[in-house]
């Protein structure tokens, strides 16, 4: 039986795997790194997998509605990326708050900053609810969509914008028990909601049984309703009082301070996925150019690659928590093995995923679409995008790591640079002056990547991310 050495002792891998997905151990600043990695990662994996299962799902009943409703569903969600990018900056500002103090064993402040950072997101929730309800059709248009499909489904982006704050709380409550080293409350919260996702889709969209046929707006009403429920879980546990972070309703009102600390160092991750969200919108319109066959193609590749993507953000999750964590007990060496180890093993995981896209990439398409312009155009995309797979593991480790450490500013810069300065401009320089099609989005993505990780692999080494304070 496959074991894995903790300290002088070794435990039987089945038994330490049903030992994560319990989540019994939550401080990981001593003993073996390869047992806390595997500890705090595989619930985190799970839990990426089945966040990206949301996408796929709802994509593949979507692709049955129209190429159209594909395309809608790929251009509401590259305007959602800015939602996500506010989500995911707030939710690690979380994490790297939250293990910062769960590493010092105070944890009535982790509490405290659980609690201001949902405050913050509801607020930020509310004004994106406002403005996806009102102007609708006018994102749809700015995405690059034509008239006949923002007048037909409109009303899923104003959806999904509307019930933004189920969304919101996903990610950064989740953001919440990562900090606090319990990833399996978590990857529990997205079980519930994709078990609920993947029974109302078809009955919703397809209108099986007494349900209605809702089409495309059906995937909108059964993605808000699993999130819900997943929120709710969440709550269950977070004033349950039986977790490292407890929560009453006393702790909810506004401090300042404590408000600005968790800004300043939600911000600059904010920002940087910002900077990458804005990046992914320009693309988007440059392959919706096209055609509604070749974006809806590209966005069912892409959902592929997002699949595979945040399974890997699940390790890189878990460096940012170890990273964290033994900073605040004073461990800086222990934190940065435990980084170049996760990426160690997000590079293998990686080059596996880049084998399976190279050589199985159409028949992954035609799993999710009979249209043979939408499946040429997602195969190129995954042939292209398998061979600087490679690439993404120390990119993304890293990233998380700087995050993870408080760092934010680091990664914020790195991707100003590689999206903003080089991402962008080279697409389009490739799509318009040299011809090269949607060809060129996909070259330029591979080849801001790699320079992402190869510029993040020459900061970490220097190490001034381990005189942080937050």
């Amino acid at each position: 039986m496959t074991e894995i050495i903790n300290q002088d002792t070794k435990t039987p891998f089945f038994k330490l795997f049903k030992q994560a997905i319990r989540g019994d151990i939550k401080d990981f600043t001593t003993g073996s790194i390869d047992r806390a990695i595997f500890l705090l990662a595989v619930p985190m994996v799970l839990e990426m997998i089945l966040e990206s299962s949301f996408a796929l799902v709802d994509i593949y009943f979507v692709n049955k509605v129209s190429p159209a409703a594909a395309a809608t569903v790929g251009l509401t969600e590259s305007s959602l990326t800015i939602l996500y990018s506010l989500a995911w900056g707030l939710a690690m500002g979380a994490t790297a708050l939250i293990a910062r103090r769960a590493g010092e064993k105070d944890f009535k402040s982790a509490s405290s900053v659980a609690a201001q950072v949902i405050l913050i997101a509801t607020a930020f929730s509310v004004l994106i609810s406002i403005f996806g309800i009102l102007f609708p059709k006018e994102i749809l248009r700015f995405m690059g969509a034509d008239a006949s499909l923002v007048d037909e489904h409109y009303r899923f982006t104003q959806v999904m914008l509307g019930s933004n704050i189920v969304i919101m709380l996903l990610f950064v409550n989740n953001g919440i028990f990562r900090g606090a080293g319990d990833a399996s409350v978590a990857m529990r919260s997205l079980i519930i909601a994709n078990i609920i996702n993947i029974v109302l889709d078809p009955l919703l969209i397809m209108g099986y049984g007494p349900f209605p046929k809702m089409g495309l707006m059906g995937a909108a009403v059964a993605t808000t309703i699993g999130r819900g429920c997943g929120v709710l879980y969440q709550f269950y546990h977070l004033f349950g009082g039986k977790d490292l972070v407890k929560l009453s309703l006393n702790q909810f009102r506004a401090d300042i301070q404590l408000i600005k600390n968790l800004l300043s160092t939600s911000s600059g991750a904010m920002f940087q996925f910002l900077i990458g969200s804005c990046s992914w919108i320009f693309l988007a319109k440059l392959v919706a150019e096209s055609g509604v066959e070749a974006t809806s193609g590209y966005f069912t590749a892409i959902r592929i690659c997002i699949f595979t993507i945040l399974p890997a953000w699940g390790i890189a999750n878990a460096a940012a928590t170890l990273t964290g964590q033994n900073l605040g007990a004073g461990h800086p060496e222990r934190a940065e093995k435990s980084v170049w180890r996760s990426a160690f093993l997000a590079l293998c995981f990686f080059i596996l995923v880049g084998i399976v896209f190279f050589f199985f990439g159409e028949t992954l398409m035609r799993f999710f679409t009979s249209n043979e312009l939408a499946v040429k155009e997602g195969t190129k995309c995954l042939h292209i995008l398998a061979i600087g797979y490679t690439c993404f593991a120390y990119g993304m480790v890293l990233t998380q790591a700087f995050n993870g450490a408080g760092d934010s500013k680091t990664p914020t810069y790195i991707n100003l640079f590689v999206f903003w300065l080089l991402q962008i401009p080279l697409a389009y320089l490739l799509v318009r002056y040299l011809g090269w099609g949607t060809t060129g989005v996909y070259v330029a993505i591979n080849i801001a990547e790699s320079v992402l990780a190869i510029t993040s692999i020459i900061i970490f080494r220097k190490g001034k991310w381990k005189l942080v304070k937050v």
